[in-house]
């Protein structure tokens, strides 16, 4: 299966009006955004934990990162309430699972082959966050590496955000709303722009919080080729 693959072109989809789609563990449905493979893959998704459900254990070959949108994500390490972001590297293992339920954004194998930190962030140091420089704009840093940059963004309201990308970037949003493009971005939005591209973007009355992912677009279409034809 192949979903906006192409990495040198925009790609965009507004997932909370997409359908939601069965996942092999009963309770477990996903929205995708961006797949190179079919059940192992290189994957963009929004998924969501029925009260109870849950994955059997298993391994992250290619690295899992998530943010928790919802509720509360659990596995043998804790509770991840939202705000959370967690970074599990390539060979990592857990068993994911949802008491409560719990709503949450996952990249699958999509780790520079040397970025072997284990990164698990709280809810409220998630939420700091420092000036820029950049007007209208602060950022809560999650993580960063020589190949990639992932930050929370908040916009304030009637702003233009302006940003130059010169090995791309994609933006999830997690509150407000802002255009780019002519089109309106809002709550479970996504935006990949490609490598060379700038963002220019407009907020309105309420601003916005987005999740960025920025720099990492040169070499996520080799670490698409790492992935397994078949699970082991």
């Amino acid at each position: 299966m192949k979903l906006h693959a192409d990495l040198s072109v925009r790609a965009s989809l507004h997932a909370a009006g997409i359908t939601w789609l069965p996942s092999p563990a009963g309770g477990v449905e996903r929205r995708m955004l961006h797949r190179v493979g079919d059940e192992v893959a290189q994957a963009t998704s929004i998924v969501r934990y029925a009260p109870g459900s849950r994955f059997a254990p298993h391994t992250h070959g290619g690295g899992e990162e998530f943010l928790v949108l919802e509720g509360v994500f659990q596995d043998e390490a804790g509770d991840y309430p939202a705000g959370t972001y967690v970074r599990n590297p390539p060979g990592s293992r857990h068993a994911p699972a949802s008491e409560a339920g719990t709503t949450i954004f996952v990249k699958l194998w999509q780790f520079d082959p040397g970025d072997s930190a284990q990164v698990r962030i709280p809810a409220h140091a998630a939420a700091r966050v420092t000036e820029t420089g950049r007007p209208g704009v602060q950022v809560a840093p999650l993580h960063r590496t020589a190949h990639e940059d992932v930050r929370i963004e908040h916009w304030t309201p009637y702003c233009t955000i302006e940003l130059d990308l010169p090995r791309g970037g994609e933006l999830l949003v997690l509150e407000g709303s802002f255009t780019e493009g002519g089109e309106t971005f809002a709550s479970q939005s996504w935006l990949r722009l490609p490598a060379g591209s700038r963002l220019v973007a407009h907020t309105g009355e309420s601003g916005a919080r987005v999740w960025a992912k920025l720099g990492h677009l040169n070499h996520l279409e080799h670490l698409a080729t790492l992935v397994p034809a078949t699970q082991a």
